[in-house]
Parts: structure tokens; sequence; C-alpha cells
């Protein structure tokens, strides 16, 4: 089926074009991407992995107390730091006291600064990264990170303006619906046919990926 129909779809759901253009995210330019800091790609990061299984808002809510405990999450420091000061933050009020997840914060950190040492910098791979393989980046994050499986590394990615899909449920039940994804969510033969078909898609109409994403996902009631 051609894209024009799930556009279409979404649109009458969205109360027509003008209400679903509202609702496309930001896509930020390679400029913008290579510009942001690392200390505030690690800060995205945690606040990505504290959301997963959680009320967002609380997380959201709290994030000037994240900022403040983890002292502006520079990756220099946090990848070394001592395990004394994880143990202290899982006493911390400011934050939720999630000893797991703290924990992936150095382990992240590094990924960042070994990143930054091959590229120059976190935010200049990403600008390099295409969309078109956003499984490989997807692939890569969950390799070298922590807790970057699942739909964590695609909500990161959304929110720091990388143009990339989310495989949320009303995405996976479009590429179903359409015959394009048989496989199990959260595989990596799932995830290598989402991107086909999203490569599809953005060849056919040439709009970012984050914009087809969402579009897609305002096109099914559920």
């Amino acid at each position: 089926m051609s894209f024009a129909a799930i556009h279409e779809r979404a649109a009458i759901r969205k109360g027509g074009p003008a209400g679903l253009e509202s609702l496309l995210p930001r896509v930020a330019t390679p400029d913008e991407l290579t510009s942001l800091g690392d200390d505030r790609y690690l800060a995205e990061l945690t606040r990505c992995v504290f959301r997963a299984g959680f009320v967002w808002r609380v997380i959201d809510n709290k994030w000037p107390g994240f900022e403040a405990a983890f002292d502006g999450f520079v990756p220099l420091y946090w990848q070394q730091v001592p395990p004394e000061v994880l143990e202290e933050l899982a006493g911390d009020e400011r934050i939720v006291r999630n000893l797991q997840k703290i924990r992936t914060v150095p382990e992240n950190a590094r990924m960042i600064v070994e990143a930054a040492r091959e590229y120059g910098s976190f935010g200049i791979m990403l600008a390099q990264w295409p969309s078109d393989d956003q499984a490989g980046l997807l692939l890569w994050l969950k390799r070298h990170g922590a807790r970057l499986g699942g739909n964590t590394a695609q909500y990161f990615l959304r929110m720091v303006g990388w143009d990339g899909f989310i495989l949320s449920q009303d995405v996976i039940a479009v590429l179903r619906l359409e015959g394009l994804l048989d496989a199990t969510p959260g595989s990596k033969k799932a995830l290598l046919q989402a991107q086909a078909a999203f490569n599809d898609w953005h060849r056919e109409t040439g709009l970012p990926f984050s914009h087809l994403s969402k579009i897609v996902s305002c096109s099914i009631e559920r």
C-alpha cells in the first residue's frame, strides 16, 4: 500500500492535515547534533533509562534533582566514578533511588567518551550516522551502552532530535497490518524489517523518518 493511504488515515484521525502537522516532532540539523555537548547526551540517555518502566512525569518532575545529584553529567568524570559515589546516590532523595539504573551512568559515560575519542564528540557520531541505518545505530548503542535495548534508545534519539522511527505498539501494529513485519518485536530481525519499511516510505515521500513514524502511529485506532 502507498504511504499516501496511511497519511490520509492519520490526517482524518487528527482533524485534518494541519492537526497532524502540529504533532510531528522537530528534527535537529547536523550542526545542532554536533554542537550539543556530550554532557547533555549523557543526561538525556540517563533520563530515558530512568523513564523506562516508570511514570515519565515523575522522572521529569524530579529532573532538576537529577542534574544536581549527577553534577551536570560530565562524561569524563562519570566514566571512572568511584563505586561509593554510586552507592551514595542510591540513598539520594533528589533522584529515583534505583541502584541498577544509577550504575548505567558510568557505563554510558564510557560509551560516550569512547565515541568522542573516535569521532571528536558523541554528537558528531550521531550527525554522521545515516537515518537509513537506524537499525545499525540502535544495535551499536545496545552493544556499547547499558539498558539501551527495547525502545529506550529510540526515545533517546527522538529526544535529541535525531531523525529516526520509534517502534511503539501502534507502529508495530501498522507494520503488521501492512504485511511488513512478521518477526518478534524487539528482535534484530524485526528491527531490520522495520528499517526496510521506513526506508521505502522515505524514498516514496521524502519525509523525515521521525515524521513518518509519527504519522504511522497516528493512523491506527486502538
